[in-house]
C-alpha cells in the first residue's frame, strides 16, 4: 500500500468547467444517464440505485475492467517518481450522477492501494 501519495478523487459537471486542479481528467459522458429516468433525476451517484443503473451497464463494466489495471499503474508510476499528490476529475454533464458513482466506485478499486484517498463532489448539488 502506498502511504504517501494523497490520490484526490472528484467528480464534476461538464458544464461548469474543468477542474483546474486535476492532473487527469477522464469524461463518463458515454455512461448511461440517469437524469433522463424521472424518478433518479433528483437523485445523485450517491444513491444506490443510480449507482447501480450507471455501474451495471455494459459500457460501465468493460470501462472498470480497462481501467482497473491503467490506473492501479499510474498510482504506482506517480509514486516510483516521487509525487506527492495525483488529483483524478471523473466529469459528466452535470457532476450529479454519472461522474459521481464512478468516483465513488474508483475509490473501492483504490482503497487497498493508496492510503490516502480523498473525495470531492464538487458539482453535486449544483443543479
Amino acid at each position: 500500500m502506498n502511504s504517501t501519495l494523497q490520490l484526490t478523487l472528484s467528480s464534476f459537471g461538464f458544464k461548469y468547467g474543468l477542474p483546474a486542479e486535476a492532473t487527469l481528467v477522464w469524461d463518463v459522458r458515454f455512461l448511461p444517464n440517469p437524469y433522463w429516468v424521472e424518478e433518479m433525476r433528483p437523485k445523485t451517484g450517491l444513491d444506490s440505485d443510480v449507482a447501480a443503473y450507471v455501474l451495471t451497464s455494459a459500457s460501465a463494466i468493460e470501462f472498470f475492467r480497462l481501467l482497473e489495471p491503467l490506473l492501479k499503474f499510474l498510482v504506482e508510476q506517480q509514486s516510483l517518481a516521487g509525487k506527492k499528490e495525483m488529483w483524478l476529475a471523473i466529469g459528466c454533464t452535470g457532476g450529479q450522477h454519472r461522474s459521481v458513482a464512478v468516483v465513488e466506485r474508483l475509490k473501492e478499486l483504490l482503497a487497498p492501494q493508496v492510503a490516502n484517498v480523498a473525495v470531492l463532489h464538487r458539482d453535486i448539488y449544483r443543479g
